[in-house]
This record gives structure tokens, C-alpha cells and sequence, in this order.
């Protein structure tokens, strides 16, 4: 009888155990699932002091990142003392595009980055870690040459990518991360309206579209928009309606995506303005986006899944290619077609963003 007690009790307390054991499980797994579907708000997200970084091992990454960040130029671009640390073929900063230290929601912010990656992606066909994204910057924004894995240089701007995503759950839906997507009219753009916009409304800045120099050393104060020392050809930002989006809720500096200056028709022309000038042109871009379904529908470069011209391709109206992918996509049940590929948000309805800025 006392025998049997036992058994019975230790089989309750096995049994017990078990239970206990499988509802922490389950409780991980949903903690587990909660933080890879966290939201993210960054246009809330406080911004990071670089001043607070320790010089602990990390901290020192993390602030050679932030300088690699901000002074690309003078610390590894084309003119630098060192031959084997021109890794930027431009005078162009990171922080000429991804403003605010990678911080400004809507200006291509780095901030929950981290966490983003490895992830695929559209442009390679394939799933890709953060170095892999970082040297595709360095090939066509600063139009360069890929920083080797195990250089200091790519540990520094990653783990300043890290620092920036501080607190941010990995996986997390990022609102703010990309652009923010432009209604564009139901036309092509048009060049020569956007010239006006540029003169009256970028100029001031850009001056003719070459930039204005740094007062010392490389780099530049405004970034020029074209020409020999701009982004190339396989930039995401030689493409229309990504240039429009940014555009319209960045610029001038110090806009912001709530009180934008200029109306989406201003911008969707300005963007054809600037993405119609000459730039230098990257070699192989027919090998992007192989699955061509998922090639945005504003990528000025072919091949083409579908029978518009490259013309439209680059300057619209973008609505019938539209169409036409979705169309293409649903026969052959490809997702993500015709989709930006730099994590562009959905439009913000007109009582969410405010309007006090427009003309």
C-alpha cells in the first residue's frame, strides 16, 4: 500500500513537472512570437546621444561607425592618404542620405535595422545579412567598392547599426523605417515642371545640382544630385518615385515627414528632374531583382517582366505597370511584386500627416 503511494506520487510529481516544464515553453514561444511582431513607432523612438557611448571595446566601434557615418569622405573616400582605405568611389557621407545620424523616420533611418537582418531581399534574389546590405550602399550610393567582412570598417558601421537599435525587439514592424510613399498623379512626370520646382526650392542648397563643398576637407555641406561624384545608376535613389518620396518628406533639410514643403505633384516632378540628369553608371545591373515580377515598378533599368518601355519605367504614369505586374504576380503567384525594395511604408491618410507646410 505505502509502496503504491509512492509510485502514484512521484508519477503526480513527474506529471506535474512535465506540465510546468510545457508551459514555459509555450510562454517562450509567445514572448518569443510577441517581440518578432512588435510595432515599432520611430517617429516616437527617442534619438541616441553618441556622447553617451562608453570606450569600452564596443563603444569604440560604435564611435569610429558614427565617424565613418557622418565624414565618409575624409575617412575612406577616394582621396584619403592611404590607397587600400578608398573603399567610397564618391565625396558623399551616409549621413548626406540617412539623415540625422540614421535617425529621421522616413529618410531610410537605421534605428531597429539591426534586428531586420539577415532578411531577403528583392535586389539579390535571396536572403542577405546587414554586411552584404551595407557594401550594397558602398557600391552604388557612395559608388564604391565592398569593404571586406573582416575589416575594421564593417565592424564599425555595424556595430553602430547595433547601437542605434538599442532596445528594439528583433523582427519588430518598423513605422518610419524607409520612405514614406507619395500618392503619385495618374501621369508621367514631368521634367520640366520639376525644373522649376528645383530652382525655386532646392537650388538654394544644391545649387546646380553639384553640390556645395564641405568649408575643409572631402565631403560636401549639400550633397550634389548628379553628376561625377553623385550616386550611380543602381542607386534606389535613381529611382522616381523613391526620389519623390524622399523628396517630399525630408526635404529642404529639416523637413519632416508630418509638415512636408512641398505637394506630392511638386515632388513627383522635381524627382523626374533629378533622376533624368546624367550620374555614373554602375556595370551588370541586368543581374538585380532576378525573380523580375518583384523588380519596382519605377526601376529605370531593365530586364522587364512586362512589355513597358524603360521610358515609362523611369518617368511613369507607374498606375498601368502596376496593373500589369499585379496581373503577371497573380498568375504566377509571385509575391511582392512590383514592390519598393528599401522598405518604403504605406501612405499615412492626410488626418494623420499634417499638411501646414504645403503651398
Amino acid at each position: 500500500m505505502l509502496l503504491g503511494r509512492a509510485l502514484h506520487s512521484v508519477a503526480f510529481v513527474a506529471f506535474l513537472g512535465a506540465a510546468m516544464l510545457c508551459a514555459a515553453i509555450l510562454a517562450a514561444d509567445a514572448a518569443e512570437t510577441a517581440k518578432q511582431t512588435a510595432e515599432i513607432n520611430l517617429t516616437q523612438w527617442p534619438l541616441r546621444d553618441i556622447a553617451s557611448v562608453r570606450d569600452d571595446p564596443f563603444g569604440v566601434l560604435v564611435k569610429y561607425g558614427y565617424t565613418l557615418f557622418t565624414d565618409t569622405a575624409n575617412q575612406i573616400g577616394p582621396k584619403v592618404a592611404d590607397p587600400a582605405r578608398r573603399f567610397a568611389g564618391n565625396n558623399l557621407a551616409c549621413g548626406n542620405c540617412h539623415l540625422q545620424g540614421g535617425s529621421q523616420p522616413f529618410a531610410m533611418p537605421l534605428v531597429g535595422v539591426w534586428g531586420q537582418f539577415p532578411r531577403y531581399r528583392a535586389r539579390e534574389g535571396a536572403v542577405v545579412t546587414l554586411e552584404e546590405r551595407i557594401n550594397g550602399c558602398m557600391e552604388r550610393s557612395v559608388n564604391g567598392r565592398a569593404l571586406p567582412l573582416d575589416s575594421r570598417e564593417m565592424k564599425a558601421f555595424s556595430s553602430y547599426v547595433r547601437w542605434l537599435s538599442t532596445g528594439i525587439p528583433d523582427g519588430a514592424k518598423l513605422v518610419g523605417a524607409g520612405t514614406l510613399r507619395i500618392k503619385e498623379p495618374a501621369r508621367a512626370a514631368d521634367g520640366s515642371h520639376g525644373a522649376q520646382v528645383f530652382a525655386q526650392t532646392c537650388a538654394p542648397c544644391h545649387v546646380d545640382g553639384l553640390g556645395q563643398r564641405a568649408a575643409t576637407g572631402a565631403g560636401y555641406h549639400f550633397p550634389p544630385l548628379w553628376g561625377p561624384d553623385s550616386f550611380n545608376s543602381g542607386a534606389g535613389m535613381s529611382r522616381l518615385l523613391t526620389a519623390a518620396a524622399y523628396a517630399m518628406h525630408n526635404m529642404p533639410i529639416g523637413t519632416t515627414f508630418s509638415a512636408p514643403v512641398l505637394t506630392e505633384e511638386e515632388a513627383y516632378d522635381v524627382a523626374a528632374y533629378i533622376v533624368g540628369q546624367k550620374r555614373p553608371e554602375m556595370a551588370n545591373l541586368d543581374k538585380d531583382f532576378p525573380v523580375r515580377l518583384q523588380k519596382p515598378i519605377d526601376t529605370p533599368y531593365g530586364p522587364y517582366a512586362d512589355q513597358f518601355s524603360p521610358e515609362q519605367h523611369k518617368f511613369g504614369p507607374f498606375e498601368p505597370i502596376r496593373a500589369k505586374v499585379r496581373e503577371l504576380a497573380a498568375q504566377s503567384r509571385t509575391e511582392k511584386a512590383g514592390e519598393p525594395d528599401n522598405g518604403s511604408a504605406e501612405l499615412i491618410e492626410p488626418d494623420n500627416r499634417h499638411r501646414s507646410g504645403h503651398r
